[in-house]
């Protein structure tokens, strides 16, 4: 096994870094218990729940035709996503304020979009570093109530 540290507390295990990998830093306070939603095949989906147009609660990818666990909590109705044929998603930007992420937003290679959440804090915009990449993770910590930070990584897939 390979494994790939994310920060200095935690270790995830991969099978191998996959071609043309890049990290984009993750933001916000980090308090909390860490998550990945690393998993075997190609991002689908995104499903995100919020806290009554305020935080982002919950987060959860589809790969392939698998939904992963949600990450922090899944109450509520979620917004969602599903990716088309040959679409994939490039670009996760949004905003970060006081030990929570409130806003996020999700650029497909086609110019859609999913945004949820407040327009409110420090801007961030992750998006990969090398041609052709495409989303294959997200990593960060939550706290139980919401998302306190967040970390995207790319790769060709």
């Amino acid at each position: 096994k390979v494994y790939f540290k994310i920060d200095s507390e935690l270790l995830f295990p991969l099978l191998a870094l996959p071609d043309y990998y890049s990290y984009s830093t993750a933001v916000g306070d980090g308090s909390g218990t860490e998550y990945s939603t690393a998993y075997d095949g190609r991002v689908t989906g995104i499903r995100v729940w919020e806290y009554n147009n305020a935080y982002i609660r919950g987060i959860q990818l589809r790969y392939d035709g698998n939904w992963t666990t949600p990450v922090c909590t899944s109450y509520g109705n979620p917004l969602e996503m599903t990716l088309r044929d040959n679409e994939s998603f490039i670009q996760v930007s949004g905003k970060y304020y006081y030990g929570y992420i409130y806003e996020i937003m999700f650029v497909t290679s086609r110019g859609r979009s999913l945004k949820v959440g407040l327009s409110y804090g420090n801007s961030f915009n992750f998006y990969p570093t090398n041609d052709g990449s495409q989303l294959r993770f997200l990593s960060g910590r939550q706290n139980g109530n919401g998302i306190t930070s967040i970390g995207a990584h790319w790769a060709v897939y």
